[in-house]
């Protein structure tokens, strides 16, 4: 049975778990700064990891935080082996209860090539922002 827990304090064992997930969906890379310490920030002050657990296993992971009127919902992974069992959909009613409880928007992203996961969303009333280009500044040192 699958039992999904909200981790507000983070551990290295719940961080490598995560990060396991992250980088076996390919959602983590070096450019993201997903350390345990920015993870570990995040969670200190308006984040949450969703954590999913089959028994002691970590098979799905989210990471949401605020910022006092919209909760972002971010990292959200099932493991490739566990996938279209019904671990994402978990995850996202945890997600959004979250919203729900602080009485923000839920926004996220997603890749336009995974309609696996755009369905999913669309299942739970996320639309796309028409009119908008997601645009990034990583490298800060330029």
């Amino acid at each position: 049975m699958i039992s999904v827990s909200r981790i507000e304090r983070l551990s290295e064992s719940v961080y490598h778990q995560a990060m396991q997930l992250w980088l076996e969906t390919g959602i983590s890379n070096p450019q993201r700064n997903d350390s345990f310490e920015a993870v570990s920030f995040s969670l200190e002050h308006t984040g949450t990891l969703i954590m999913a657990y089959d028994g002691p296993e970590a098979v799905g992971t989210a990471w949401v935080n605020h910022d006092f009127r919209r909760l972002y919902i971010h990292h959200m992974a099932v493991s490739p082996a566990r996938q279209n069992k019904g671990i994402g959909a978990l995850l996202m009613q945890e997600c959004v209860a979250i919203a729900r409880e602080l009485g923000y928007q839920a926004k996220l992203e997603v890749h336009q090539d995974n309609p696996a996961a755009r369905h999913l969303y669309a299942k739970f009333g996320f639309s796309e922002l028409t009119g908008y280009i997601t645009l990034i500044k990583r490298n800060l040192s330029e």
